[in-house]
């Protein structure tokens, strides 16, 4: 494959990154070129050496998401690193995506439980309205009871949230790490 037609494949596969830093990896490339041209080798002997523009593109974008994650890590990013990691490999479809859709299961779960305990006491109210003579002391303390119990849950599930989307966000790192064969012993 020829200097000019690598770099265009890396380009078009690089097209998500923002012009500037997809200009900086360019350029990152281009000056691989130059040297192994410097030293006698072939433009094709470089691009084999490098290996498969697709490749090293999805290894970029996933470095790249998993950056933007830790930066600011808003549900979009988490989804967009996830799928980055996921699309280095086959492997990782079992590896990152069973691990995510569970504990964003359990997560999720979380948040819905505490506050259907919140809206417990709304529930109670409604039903008195709608059946007077259902009112029972029990049951309003009960639900009264539920309610503190899902605001604490929440509470919870707040700060459980922020941890398991930074522990989530390490093994994603380590995972690319991984992939790319940056594991040394």
């Amino acid at each position: 494959m020829t200097r000019d037609k690598f770099i265009n494949k890396l380009d078009r596969a690089l097209i998500s990154v923002p012009y500037e830093e997809r200009k900086d990896i360019i350029q990152d490339f281009e000056e691989h070129f130059a040297m192994g041209e410097n030293e006698g080798k072939s433009e094709e002997e470089i691009a084999e050496s490098l290996g498969a523009p697709n490749q090293i593109a999805k290894e970029v974008l996933a470095s790249y998401y998993l950056g933007k994650v830790e930066k600011s890590s808003s549900t979009g990013n988490v989804m967009r690193a996830v799928w980055a990691v996921i699309g280095l490999g086959f492997f990782n479809l079992v590896i990152v995506l069973a691990p995510f859709v569970a504990i964003a299961g359990f997560v999720l779960s979380g948040w819905i439980a505490g506050g259907a305990f919140i809206v417990s006491p709304l529930l109670f109210i409604i039903n008195i309205l709608l059946f007077p003579d259902s009112f029972n002391l029990i049951d309003m303390f009960a639900s009264i009871a539920l309610s503190g119990a899902g605001i604490l849950l929440i509470i919870g599930m707040y700060y459980l949230t922020k941890l398991i989307r930074t522990v989530f966000i390490r093994y994603l790192n380590y995972n690319v790490r991984l992939v790319k064969g940056g594991m040394k012993a």
